[in-house]
């Protein structure tokens, strides 16, 4: 019965940890909501200014306003709800939420920015997260840390394992003018520091520490997770024909399906499922990041000589 009592003490303080983070202060409120419209209005202008130094301008302004709203004590608690610009994922135990955006350079290529915002429950403490996209010659084979990023904007987070968990992400990555990019990324922590990749992705020819797929721009392609069933599906892609198999700008899908199942820690790769025994998602898992900024540029407002 001590053990016990002892037990459900050690419960009841955690969980009143937990709580006390759910809410801010009026003080903390009045410093965020002001931090956050800021946030709202530069994002507008980091989106969809049509001239590109102004957009990579107002993203600086974003991060050191974000970063100062992230200073602001409890700022974990806050859930930055009007700032649709970027994503802003929690983990589903809880224990750090992931922010992750884009930038569109004058080329239609994109950089990806974001950081971790660890759940501390007091300190700020965060990992600055560095794109090292162009450089990485064979991203589905690295496994890197947070300023070798093959950076996304996320959209899903899936927590494998308890002890010693690893979280899945699933994102969206834009590319170029001619094609666009989604990838499914692993994140663990290493004596508390991010790790990008891991090996378990198993099948269709190769294990890969992350999955990145390419096609066509003009194309949409199916990339969700079915909790129910432990599966990731997606569509095949394929080219329009066999001659230009080596032009991924070229794929679109093909009307079947594969995907990665989770076994004991790992994703084995399934082919051809069969999408009747795979149910309909409650929600969409993303908008494409343009569609969004195309429906907030009618209120930047325009700059006239």
């Amino acid at each position: 019965m001590k053990h016990l009592s002892i037990i459900l003490l050690l419960i009841a303080f955690m969980v009143g940890r937990v709580n006390a983070q759910r809410f801010n202060t009026p003080d903390q409120l009045n410093q965020l909501r002001p931090l956050q419209d800021s946030l709202v209005k530069i994002g507008r202008q980091m989106f969809n200014n049509e001239n590109d130094l102004e957009r990579k301008n107002a993203n600086y302004s974003f991060i050191r306003t974000l970063v100062k709203a992230l200073k602001v004590p409890n700022s974990y608690a806050f859930n930055f709800d009007s700032l649709k610009t970027i994503s802003i994922l929690r983990s589903p135990d809880n224990k750090f939420r992931l922010l992750s955006w884009f930038i569109m350079n004058e080329d239609g290529s994109y950089r990806f920015f974001g950081t971790i915002q660890v759940n501390t429950g007091g300190k700020l403490l965060l990992h600055p997260l560095e794109d090292y996209s162009p450089l990485l010659k064979n991203p589905e084979d690295s496994v890197m840390n947070n300023h070798k990023w093959f950076g996304a904007q996320y959209y899903k987070i899936i927590t494998v394992g308890t002890v010693n968990p690893y979280y899945v992400l699933l994102g969206w990555k834009g590319n170029t003018v001619k094609s666009t990019k989604k990838v499914i990324d692993v994140l663990s922590f290493k004596k508390g520091e991010p790790v990008f990749g891991m090996p378990v992705f198993q099948g269709n020819k190769k294990t890969r520490s992350r999955v990145v797929f390419e096609y066509n721009r003009q194309a949409s392609m199916l990339l969700r997770y079915v909790p129910d069933q432990d599966l990731i599906v997606f569509d095949h892609l394929a080219p329009p024909d066999d001659k230009l198999k080596d032009q991924r700008d070229t794929y679109g899908p093909d009307l079947t399906y594969d995907g990665y199942k989770l076994s004991n820690g790992k994703w084995m790769y399934k082919d051809n499922l069969d999408m009747r025994n795979i149910p309909a998602p409650d929600d969409v898992d993303i908008i494409d990041p343009k569609k969004q900024a195309l429906k907030d540029r009618s209120l930047v407002p325009l700059k006239r000589n």
